[in-house]
C-alpha cells in the first residue's frame, strides 16, 4: 500500500516511508520504496510535485523559504554520508533529478555531479588519488549545468571534447588522460565565460539554480510533446518532483561501472537480465549512447559479485512490483548501488509474453495481465517484417533495438522529419545518437537508425514505447550531420535516399526491401482467449472477400459486420457488366445485365458465407452512387479529344454516350445524393438482384450442409418509410426463393444508421429492421457537417492544435455528439424491439476509446478491419473489467 503524506511538507528523505507517486514522482517514490526494501540506495531526499505546482502558480519562482528547507536537508545529508557540501577536503556531490508521477523517460532534465567547482575538483583529485576521475567528473558537470541551467548549446561542448580527442589522436572519451580532462574542463569554463554565463563557484547557488531548472523542464518543449502524445493529463501528473541524491561514481576506474538493465527482455519478454553497462563511465554515457556499451551478460565475467547482486535485486524488485522493471545502477569500486527502478517500457511482444508468463508463474492474475497491456500496444505487433525470401545484402548491421521493419527516405534531424512527413513523405530518422529533443521526429518517422548507443539508449527506449522499428549502435555508419549525408563502406547515403531498416535483426538495406505482414504468436492468442472470457461486447470484422473473411476468423472475429457489395462490383471481369448496366437506357436492358451479375454475386456470397459458417455475415446492399463505377469525367473528356483526332467513329460515339451518362449521373454533393437506399428505391431491380443472390446462395449452402447465417442491410437510410418498402421487397424475394428451392431461409433484415434523421427515427425504423449497424464514418461526417477528406487536409489539424477538438472524430468517436446520437438511437430502437441487435461497422470499431463508448452505450458488437480485431478483443475485455471494478 502506498504511504501518502500531507502535501504541506516540502520534502521527504528516502527513509521516511512515504511512497506516494503523485507527491514524490515515480523516481522519488521508487527510491523511497527500495530503501524500505533494504536495497543499496544512496541517501537522498525528494522535493515534492506540489512545490512544482506552486512554482508555476508563482510565475515560475521558487516558493519563499524552500531553499532554506533544502539546505537544512543538505545538512542532514552531510551527517548521513560523512561528507560536506562544497568542502574541497571531503566533498559531498549530488545529482538533481526530475521525476513525474507518470514515467516520461528522458523528457525532463537531470544534473549530475553538482557541488563541483575549481577547489572541489582539485580536492576530489587529492582525496581519491585519481586526478583523471576528478576532472572527468568536473567536465561532465560543467557540460550538464551549462546546457540545462545556463542554456548553452550542447554541440559547443561536444566540439571542444572532439577537438581534444583529435589532438590526442584517440576516439573514445575514456582514452583521454587526466591532463586532457582538465584541459576540456577549462575549455568548457572559457566557453561559458564567452557566452557571458560563467559557472557559479558557490555550491549553494548551483543547487538553487538546478532545482529551478528541473521544475522549468516540466514545461519544456519535449515534455509537453510527450504528454500530448501519450495523453498524460493534469489529473495523472501535475508536475515533476526534484530528487536530490548523493552521488556514487561509476567512473572511478575499471572496478567501477554504470548501466541500465531490464528484468526481462524488453523485445521478446523472456525472463533474465537484459541491458547494457560501461566500465569507468557515468549514467548519461549509456543513456545518450555516446559510447557503445557491453551487454549486461559480460558483467558476470568482469564483475561477478556485482552481477550476482543485480540478479538478487532484480528478482526482489520484480516480485515486489509484480511487473518487469527497468533498473539503473552504478558500481563504485566494486560496491553495487541502485539508482532507480520503474516499470519497464516493453516492446509489444515483450509486454504480452511477460504478462502471460507472469500469470503462469503465479505472480499476477489473468485480470492484471489483461489490464496491463494497452490495446494500442497490441496493434504494434502488426507491423511489417522483412520478407525472408529477399536477396538483398545489408549495407550495415547494428544492434536491433525495437522490432518491425520500415522503408523511407533518410533525414538527419527531427525538424526535417516533421516537415517531410507533412508533405506526405515516409522518412527514416538517422542520427549519431538521439536526444530527448528529437522526440517529435520519432512520432512521424517510420523508423529510427543511430550509429551509437545500445538497447537501453534513448533511441531504443522511446522507439519501443511507440512501436517504431529501431536500430542502434550501427558503428559502420559514419554520419556527417552538417553535410546531410552518411557513409558506410565506400557508399554514400544522402538525405532523401531510401533505405530499409529491420529492427528485429539490426540489418540496414539500401533502397526498398519487400516487407511481409507479421503473424501473432501463441502468447497473444492466449491473452486474447482470456479476453474473450470476460468481454461482453462482440467483435466482428469488416470483410468483403473470402480471403479477408478467413483472416478475420483467424484473428478471432465472431462474425462479419460489414461485407460491402460494391467492392465485388469493382472486380475486373465484372466492371464491364456494371458499366453496361449503368449505361442501359431501359429497365429491361438494365435487368439483362443484372441477371448476368447475379450468379457472380451469388458465388461471392456463397464463398464468404461458407468461410464464416456458423457465424453471422451482414451483407450491405449497394451503397455508392452509380457514376462512381464509370471512368472519371476528366479521363473521358481526354479520350473524346484523342478519338476525335485519331480514333474510329464507333468508339468515339460510345465514349461520348458514356460521357453524357456520367454528366447525367453527376451530382453536386455525391455523398448526400442518389445513393444507398435511395438508389435501391428508384431502381428496385438492383437491390432485387442482390437480395435474390443472397437468398439463392443461402439456399444452396443449406442443401450442402453449411450453416450459413446471412443478414441483409440497407445503407443510407433517413426515413422509416424507406426501410418499410425495402423490407417488403426483401420478404417477397425470400418467399419466392423458399418456395422455388423448397427450403426455409433464416435471413435477418436490418439497416445502417448513418444519418442524423435515421437516429432520430430509430423507434419507427425498428418496426421493420431486426438489427441496426451504425456507419460511424458517415454519421460523424453528417453530425459535424465535415467532409473527412477536406477536414483532415485543411482545418482539422488546426482544430486539434488549438484544442477546439480533443480528438480527430474520424479516429475516435465524438462522445458528446455522435455518442449521444448512438445512445439515444439504441434506447429508442429497443423501446420498439427489445431484442434489437446493434453494432457499429465504421473505422471506429477498432479504436479502443470508441469501443469503450460502444460498451457503455449497450451495443452488442463492434466490427473492425481484420488486423484490428485483436485490439478490439482486448479493448472490449478491459472495459468490462474496469466497469466491474467501478461497480
Amino acid at each position: 500500500m502506498q504511504m501518502a503524506a500531507s502535501p504541506l511538507k516540502w520534502l521527504y528523505f528516502f527513509d521516511e516511508g512515504v511512497t506516494d507517486k503523485k507527491l514524490l514522482g515515480g523516481k522519488g517514490a521508487g527510491l523511497c520504496e527500495m530503501t524500505a526494501l533494504g536495497l543499496p540506495i544512496p541517501p537522498g531526499f525528494v522535493i515534492t510535485t506540489s512545490v512544482c505546482e506552486e512554482y508555476y502558480r508563482n510565475g515560475q519562482k521558487l516558493p519563499d523559504g524552500l531553499m532554506g528547507s533544502v539546505f537544512t536537508a543538505m545538512a542532514s545529508l552531510e551527517q548521513r554520508t560523512g561528507k560536506k557540501f562544497g568542502d574541497p577536503a571531503n566533498p559531498l556531490l549530488v545529482s538533481v533529478r526530475s521525476g513525474a508521477a507518470v514515467s516520461m523517460p528522458g523528457m525532463m532534465d537531470t544534473i549530475l555531479n553538482l557541488g563541483l567547482n575549481d577547489a572541489v575538483a582539485e580536492g576530489l583529485a587529492k582525496l581519491t588519488g585519481n586526478r583523471r576521475f576528478a576532472y572527468d567528473t568536473y567536465r561532465r558537470f560543467i557540460q550538464l549545468f551549462g546546457k540545462i541551467v545556463l542554456g548553452v548549446d550542447e554541440e559547443e561542448f561536444s566540439k571542444l571534447l572532439d577537438g581534444e580527442k583529435r589532438r590526442r589522436n584517440v576516439t573514445q572519451d575514456s582514452e583521454l588522460d587526466a591532463d586532457s580532462m582538465k584541459r576540456v574542463a577549462d575549455s568548457y569554463k572559457d566557453l561559458l565565460r564567452r557566452e557571458n554565463r560563467p559557472l557559479p563557484q558557490e555550491s549553494a547557488k548551483q543547487l538553487e539554480l538546478a532545482v529551478e531548472a528541473v521544475f522549468r523542464s516540466w514545461n519544456g518543449k519535449r515534455a509537453i510533446e510527450y504528454r500530448k502524445q501519450y495523453r498524460i493529463t493534469q489529473e495523472q501528473a501535475k508536475g515533476t518532483a526534484v530528487t536530490v541524491v548523493s552521488m556514487v561514481f561509476g567512473n572511478m576506474g575499471n572496478d567501477s561501472a554504470t548501466g541500465v538493465l531490464f528484468t526481462r527482455d524488453p523485445t521478446a519478454g523472456v525472463r533474465g537480465l537484459y541491458g547494457d553497462y560501461l566500465t569507468n563511465a557515468q549514467g548519461e554515457d549509456v543513456v545518450a549512447g555516446v559510447r557503445t556499451p557491453l551487454a549486461i551478460a559480460e558483467m558476470q565475467k568482469e564483475m561477478p559479485e556485482a552481477y550476482a547482486g543485480l540478479e538478487a535485486v532484480s528478482q526482489k524488485l520484480e516480485i515486489h512490483y509484480r511487473e518487469p522493471q527497468d533498473i539503473e545502477f552504478t558500481v563504485e569500486r566494486g560496491k553495487l548501488y541502485i539508482l532507480q527502478t520503474r516499470a519497464a517500457k516493453m516492446g509489444p511482444m515483450g509486454a504480452v509474453r511477460a504478462a502471460v508468463d507472469m500469470v503462469h508463474e503465479g505472480v499476477i492474475t489473468k485480470r492484471v495481465a489483461l489490464l496491463r497491456i494497452p490495446p494500442e500496444q497490441l496493434e504494434q505487433l502488426l507491423h511489417p517484417r522483412v520478407d525472408p525470401e529477399h536477396k538483398e545484402i545489408p549495407i550495415a548491421v547494428g544492434v536491433p533495438a525495437a522490432p518491425g521493419a520500415a522503408s523511407g527516405k533518410v533525414v538527419f534531424d527531427a525538424d526535417t522529419a516533421v516537415t517531410w512527413n507533412k508533405n506526405g513523405e515516409k522518412v527514416i530518422l538517422v542520427r549519431e545518437e538521439t536526444k530527448p529533443e528529437d522526440v517529435h521526429g520519432f512520432f512521424v518517422a517510420q523508423g529510427i537508425l543511430t550509429s551509437r548507443g545500445g538497447k537501453t539508449s534513448h533511441a531504443a527506449v522511446v522507439a519501443r514505447g511507440i512501436g517504431k522499428p529501431c536500430i542502434v549502435g550501427c558503428s559502420a555508419l559514419s554520419i556527417y550531420q552538417q553535410s546531410r549525408l552518411a557513409k558506410v563502406g565506400g557508399a554514400t547515403i544522402n538525405q532523401g535516399d531510401t533505405i530499409t531498416i529491420d529492427g528485429s535483426s539490426g540489418a540496414v538495406y539500401a533502397g526498398t526491401v519487400p516487407l511481409l505482414q507479421p503473424e501473432l504468436k501463441d502468447e497473444v492468442f492466449e491473452l486474447l482467449t482470456w479476453a474473450d472470457e470476460v468481454k461482453k461486447l462482440g467483435v466482428w470484422a469488416n470483410a468483403d472477400t473470402p480471403e479477408t473473411a478467413a483472416k478475420a476468423r483467424k484473428m478471432g472475429a465472431e462474425g462479419i459486420g460489414l461485407a460491402r457489395t460494391e467492392r465485388m462490383f469493382n472486380a475486373e471481369e465484372r466492371l464491364p457488366l456494371v458499366v453496361s448496366m449503368i449505361m442501359a437506357s431501359t429497365e429491361e436492358e438494365r435487368r439483362y445485365y443484372l441477371e448476368k451479375l447475379r450468379p457472380l454475386q451469388k458465388q461471392d456470397f456463397k464463398r464468404i458465407l461458407n468461410e464464416m459458417h456458423d457465424l453471422p455475415v451482414i451483407i450491405r446492399l449497394l451503397d455508392p452512387p452509380l457514376h462512381e463505377f464509370l471512368p472519371r469525367l476528366e479521363d473521358m473528356l481526354e479520350q473524346v479529344e484523342k478519338l476525335e483526332r485519331y480514333g474510329d467513329e464507333k468508339q468515339l460515339m460510345e465514349t461520348k454516350r458514356m460521357l453524357d451518362k456520367a454528366r447525367q449521373l453527376g451530382e453536386a454533393n455525391p455523398m448526400l445524393g442518389h445513393r444507398g437506399i435511395r438508389l435501391g428505391l428508384t431502381h428496385p431491380e438492383i437491390y432485387e438482384m442482390q437480395i435474390t443472390a443472397v437468398m439463392e446462395a443461402t439456399a444452396e449452402l443449406i442443401k450442402e450442409g453449411v450453416n450459413a447465417k446471412p443478414k441483409i442491410m440497407t445503407p443510407q437510410v433517413a426515413l422509416h418509410e424507406e426501410v418499410k418498402l425495402i423490407r417488403e421487397q426483401f420478404e417477397r424475394i425470400r418467399l419466392l426463393v423458399e418456395t422455388r428451392e423448397n427450403v426455409k431461409l433464416d435471413v435477418k433484415f436490418g439497416t445502417m444508421l448513418e444519418t442524423v434523421r435515421a437516429a432520430l427515427d430509430a423507434d419507427e425504423i425498428a418496426k421493420y429492421a431486426e438489427f441496426f449497424s451504425f456507419g460511424t464514418n458517415d454519421l460523424s461526417q453528417a453530425t459535424f457537417s465535415f467532409s473527412r477528406e477536406d477536414a483532415e487536409a485543411k482545418f482539422l489539424p488546426f482544430y486539434l492544435e488549438k484544442g477546439i477538438l480533443a480528438d480527430n472524430p474520424f479516429e475516435t468517436l465524438d462522445e458528446k455528439g455522435v455518442g449521444k446520437l448512438i445512445k439515444m438511437a439504441v434506447a429508442s430502437g429497443r423501446t420498439t424491439r427489445p431484442d434489437l441487435e446493434v453494432g457499429i461497422c465504421g473505422e471506429h470499431g477498432g479504436d479502443p476509446r470508441s469501443i469503450y463508448l460502444c460498451h457503455r452505450a449497450g451495443l452488442n458488437y463492434v466490427s473492425a478491419s481484420a488486423f484490428r480485431i485483436p485490439v478490439a478483443r482486448l479493448a472490449a475485455a478491459r472495459i468490462a473489467l474496469l466497469e466491474k471494478t467501478e461497480t
